[in-house]
């Protein structure tokens, strides 16, 4: 029970870091702007983001709402079948979850734009991201470790048998 009220805690700790973030970047911050936050390596750049990752869908906002909602809902099913034996299978979900709401705040309250800020120097065409984003992909890697994980203990389980 203390891992799932922990999962709860964390996600609720990655999504208000996620709001308070977006918060603080829109209210100080000029749309456009950028500062160097850790030289060479990342800065702050404050854009509105109306689609999905590298732009795909850009303006589509109710589509994205769907596609989030649907996501949501795989994830809440994979919960239901999996993640009470596996803490692993948890925490993805949450991370995955948590940024999800986050990135659907932002759709649902700001005209379908999510606040976007991080964006890494060294890589200057690499699209700028917020916390729920970073959320989401750390979430999905966990995610695609269980199954890596869960597929190499059913083939030695098949191999051993």
């Amino acid at each position: 029970m203390i891992v799932y009220i922990a999962a709860v805690l964390g996600g609720l700790v990655v999504l208000g870091l996620d709001q308070y973030t977006k918060y603080l970047v829109s209210t100080h911050f000029v749309l456009g702007e950028s500062y160097g936050f850790i030289k060479g390596f990342i800065d702050l750049t404050y854009i509105h983001n109306t689609g999905a990752a590298w732009g795909m869908l850009s303006g589509k906002k109710y589509i994205l709402i769907a596609v989030t909602l649907a996501v949501m809902a795989v994830c809440i099913a994979l919960f239901v079948k999996y993640a009470k034996g596996s803490r692993l299978m948890l925490w993805a979900l949450t991370l995955v979850l948590s940024g999800g709401i986050g990135n659907m705040i932002d759709r649902i309250f700001r005209d379908g734009k999510v606040i976007d800020f991080l964006h890494f120097e060294f890589f200057p065409s690499f699209p700028v991201f917020n916390i729920a984003d970073c959320a989401i992909v750390l979430g999905a890697v966990l995610l695609a470790l269980y199954f890596i994980l869960d597929i190499a203990a059913e083939k030695k389980q098949n191999t051993d048998e």
